[in-house]
């Protein structure tokens, strides 16, 4: 962490229970976000991933750091404008926090500026990708590249002035502009002056928008086909050096790229669903005009040019932030598609879950659908994506359902998924085939709202039953329910899993899904979905995990439990494996476990503001985080019930982070795992990522995140040399 950031007080032998303030005893939440970024950041910078992987992380990075600030910073900022002094849990008021947000985000960009500039783009000249600067074309390439404007970019650009009668125009959000400062030939010189509104013969500003349905790389034809590699000019280079055209007979007299980062806005949480359809679709046009928070601009911009546009967005200096020219978002994502296989790591493509491959993809197409629930009602279905099939198991359990003619319900939650969506068409086939089908989708899902109201009314039109979550509370839970008629009567099967129902992030997430026929499961499940569709005024769960209403007091009486044995000289461990650890009540409650003596190990892929590792407070809890190839995204409970053997513990897999929203202010869903082979590779799943020597980062007292290195004796094939996401592949492969 930055070094301005309060580090723990140290404690002797003799200081237990730790007794330090309460800001020694917390990680500021978005600077432990920031170095979770940071470790992003380096995966670019690791010469032992595939090159074009590299590049993509530099955008993975940049895309993160976009959807931070227009959260988290957007949000600090409005407390600041309101007045909010009050330091947070870690000591620091949001005027501080921002101050080291400026500082941390700031380095972080000049690193990846470095890594690009110095490591990535020397290696793709060595692969054979160069971008060529357009001032260095060659004759023939030249008039290649201005014929290619010409015809395809000049027509579509809209040069905008600002004067008296052509206000500011308005920017949208993380758009790539070009601002000019150009001016008429006088004589006697040129004013340099920005134009007052009652001096139309000073130096004036424009604004040009870069086509963003373009590509930003130009690949410029081959000469010798076979002999030169592959060159690219950037859209960006094109169009600085052909303004003439855009402004005949100006003096452009500078030029610098720039882009804005808008605040996402104040989600309205707690509003009356019979509104909420309209209302999130208010909000969105709102969003578009939110205020901005971020100016980011080429180096070699002028002070002038910086103060005109800081007034022009009501920004302050330290909201402006450098970046070379050329280096935007857009390019490095170009740079990450280019079709070089060999260049990344080889495609992945999921294995399907053995026990579906022998009792389903046997069968006839007529017998399909029956033979996948028969594999279900036998025995539950662990499932862990991407190493196996989304489409082969979840997918399908849906679309088996929706072509059952015994299947008369299905009631399912989309909190995301894509616009083409084998579910919605799942949905509505099953709709129009006469069953009765209820959705419920989460309107107020951050970034997705837009796609989710088309949902909704997609839905709708087809004849399902569609609810818009609960008053209040966000829907975050990944649940399905199908309800089928057999011969003893109906029998309910359902899936709960950890990520959404998303098939393209299902190749890109690590997540954990079970299919159940288990009645005490499905049981709770008909309960929850009657909640969420209908009316309930008390939740009563006698399995399942549910917040806001179970969740908590369980984990917490897991929690008490553990110590309990840890006094008695029993077996006592939790091993948690979630996204973000935040909420300050659980990490109390595992600070005086660790006190009680009980081992705790959490696998925290994002922020964590727990501090492990202190003297007195958390010596016997471990944090580390796990980034690599594929997204950590599933959330894991283990706690050891006084059992030697794991397997003989307690289990679950679930939605929701140890964060106080998921805990307090969402729906969320953790399911008990019992079947003894789904533990087994729950159990193999944490031990692979705890002994990683490849991908893994352990957090310090102090806040940094150390990467871990295979000591030079182990064995290259070994899983800690090859990593989580390795050995998990491999062991898929073989399984």
């Amino acid at each position: 962490m930055p070094p301005s950031v309060k580090k723990p007080i140290a404690a002797t032998p003799d200081t237990a229970p730790f007794m330090g303030d309460a800001s020694a005893r917390f990680f500021n939440r978005d600077l432990s976000w920031l170095e979770f970024n940071r470790r992003v950041l380096a995966q670019a910078a690791d010469p032992a991933t595939p090159l074009l992987d590299r590049v993509r992380f530099l955008g993975i990075f940049t895309s993160n750091l976009d959807e931070f600030y227009m959260k988290r910073v957007g949000l600090l900022k409005r407390q600041v404008n309101a007045g909010i002094d009050t330091p947070q849990p870690d000591g620091l008021t949001p005027r501080q926090q921002l101050q080291l947000i400026r500082e941390f985000s700031a380095k972080l960009q000049r690193e990846h500026a470095e890594i690009y500039a110095k490591s990535l783009r020397p290696a793709l000249e060595h692969a054979g990708i160069s971008i060529v600067s357009y001032a260095d074309l060659p004759g023939k390439d030249k008039d290649w590249a201005e014929d290619w404007y010409r015809q395809n970019v000049f027509p579509a650009l809209t040069p905008l002035a600002v004067n008296p009668t052509h206000r500011f125009p308005f920017i949208s959000n993380l758009s790539e502009s070009l601002a000019i400062l150009a001016s008429m030939p006088v004589a006697g010189g040129l004013i340099r002056a920005v134009a007052t509104e009652h001096d139309s013969d000073a130096t004036h500003f424009a604004r040009l928008k870069f086509p963003q349905s373009l590509r930003q790389l130009i690949a410029l034809p081959h000469r010798a086909p076979g002999k030169h590699p592959d060159r690219f000019v950037l859209l960006q280079d094109v169009i600085r050096n052909n303004l003439d055209d855009l402004f005949p007979g100006l003096i452009i007299s500078e030029q610098a790229t720039f882009r804005v980062t808008r605040s996402s806005g104040i989600q309205k949480d707690d509003l009356d669903t019979g509104n909420l359809l309209q209302s999130i679709e208010a909000d969105l046009k709102q969003r578009r005009f939110a205020r901005v928070v971020r100016l980011e601009i080429e180096q070699q911009a002028s002070p002038m040019l910086r103060r005109w546009l800081l007034d022009k967005l009501n920004l302050d200096p330290h909201d402006v932030y450098e970046r070379p020219a050329g280096f935007s978002p857009g390019v490095i994502n170009e740079l990450a598609d280019l079709d070089r296989t060999d260049l990344r790591h080889k495609p992945w493509k999921p294995v399907i879950p053995p026990r579906l491959a022998q009792l389903v993809l046997s069968q006839t197409p007529e017998k399909a659908s029956a033979a996948f629930f028969a594999a279900i009602r036998k025995q539950d279905v662990f499932v862990h994506h991407p190493y196996e099939s989304f489409n082969a198991s979840v997918e399908r359990f849906i679309a088996a359902a929706a072509s059952d003619p015994d299947v008369l319900t299905i009631k399912q939650t989309l909190y995301r998924t894509t616009p083409d969506s084998p579910f919605i068409e799942s949905l509505v086939r099953a709709a129009e085939n006469g069953k009765q089908v209820a959705c419920l989708v989460e309107l107020r899902a951050r970034f997705d709202e837009g796609r989710n109201v088309r949902f909704a009314r997609q839905l709708e039109k087809a004849g399902v039953h569609v609810a818009y979550g609960v008053v209040g509370l966000k829907t975050h839970c990944k649940t399905s329910l199908v309800v089928r008629k057999e011969r003893h009567g109906l029998r309910c099967y359902a899936h709960l899993g950890t990520g959404n129902y998303h098939p393209k992030t299902a190749q890109l997430y690590t997540d954990c899904g079970l299919l159940t026929a288990d009645p005490e499961i499905t049981s709770d499940l008909v309960n929850l979905f009657n909640f969420l569709t209908g009316l309930a005024a008390t939740q009563s769960y006698e399995t399942l995990l549910v917040a806001p209403f179970t969740m908590r007091a369980k984990f917490n009486a897991l929690i008490e439990r553990e110590c309990e044995l840890a006094k008695r000289g029993l077996p006592a461990r939790i091993i948690v494996k979630v996204n973000s650890m935040e909420d300050r009540d659980m990490t109390e409650r595992l600070y005086a476990a660790s006190q009680a003596g009980v081992k705790i190990t959490i696998i925290c892929r994002g922020f964590c503001c727990l501090r492990p590792g202190v003297p007195g407070l958390s010596e016997n809890i471990k944090v580390m985080s796990v980034i690599g190839r594929f997204l950590e995204h599933s959330r894991i409970f283990h706690f050891s019930a006084g059992q030697d053997d794991p397997l003989d513990g307690d289990w679950y897999i679930g939605s929701a982070d140890w964060m106080y929203r998921n805990l307090s202010n969402r729906v969320e869903v953790a399911v008990p795992v019992r079947d003894r082979e789904a533990r087994e590779r729950l159990l193999r799943i944490l031990d692979v990522h705890q002994g990683d020597m490849r991908c893994a980062w352990d957090l310090t007292p102090d806040g940094d995140y150390i990467r871990r290195a295979a000591p030079a004796e182990s064995s290259p094939d070994s899983p800690a040399a090859l990593g989580t996401f390795e050995a998990l592949m491999r062991d898929a492969l073989h399984a």
